[in-house]
């Protein structure tokens, strides 16, 4: 028994058009997997990503857990008529990384009519957690133009 969670099957590709525009294409954020109940994305820690020390910078694993979660959204609501949008946002960094990439494990904790509650766990490539974040998204009904 499945419980596939997205509006339609969505393939990588199409999924990596949405994370390579603006601030998600710039930082290299990616689409790895798509399972029935999480969305899976990585991003490179390069110096885009970097605090002065040479560190990954909080606020780049807050904008890596903010997209996942609001791409996920997204991806379960029909986009002719719905559209989620980023309500709130929390993250606990917990170790520091300066090199390798970051992987984004995000699933759902609560899915609404509404609003979406997610829960994105990010790790190293040694799968150590690097943060844990928790994104509320509303969903909004499109307004003709």
């Amino acid at each position: 028994m499945s419980n596939n969670i997205w509006f339609k099957n969505y393939p990588l590709e199409e999924i990596n058009v949405i994370f390579g525009k603006f601030m998600t294409g710039y930082l290299d954020i990616k689409a790895t997997a798509v399972e029935d109940n999480m969305l899976i994305a990585t991003m490179p820690i390069t110096d885009r990503v970097k605090q002065p020390f040479g560190i990954l910078h909080g606020g780049a694993s807050v904008v890596l857990a903010e997209s996942v979660g609001s791409v996920a959204s997204n991806l379960i609501i029909d986009p002719a008529l719905f559209v989620g949008v980023g309500m709130e946002v929390n993250a606990n960094h917990l170790k520091s990384v300066a090199e390798g990439t970051l992987f984004a494990y995000c699933s759902a904790l609560h899915i609404g009519k509404t609003s979406h509650v997610w829960d994105i766990k990010i790790r190293n490539e040694k799968e150590e957690l690097i943060c844990v974040s928790r994104l509320t998204v509303a969903i909004r009904e499109k307004k003709s133009r």
